[in-house]
């Protein structure tokens, strides 16, 4: 499913126009990174959760040449998803 695809969905449901629709998934999707940026857990109830990693600095190969390189630290973003979802997808 495509974002497009998302507004068209939710219009539907709700009976909003799509362009509402379209403002109020970009404004969800907004409130739950601007979350994310600030290192909090995101919890969506019967959805899932989702939480920032550390991962920190290892040491990797790069396969074209065998030369041994330091893949840098970084952040991940990481879904644990809820019951109800894991129901919904397992029916």
């Amino acid at each position: 499913m495509t974002l497009d695809e998302l507004n068209k969905e939710v219009a539907d449901a709700t009976g909003m126009t799509k362009a509402s629709a379209s403002k109020a998934v970009h404004a969800v999707l907004a409130s739950i990174q601007k979350a994310l940026a600030k290192g909090q857990k995101v919890s969506i109830a019967g959805f899932g959760v989702f939480e920032v990693t550390h991962r920190p600095a290892r040491k990797g190969r790069n396969p074209r040449t065998g030369e041994t390189i330091t893949i840098p630290a970084a952040n991940a973003v990481r879904f644990k998803p809820g019951k109800g979802l894991r129901e919904a997808v397992n029916k």
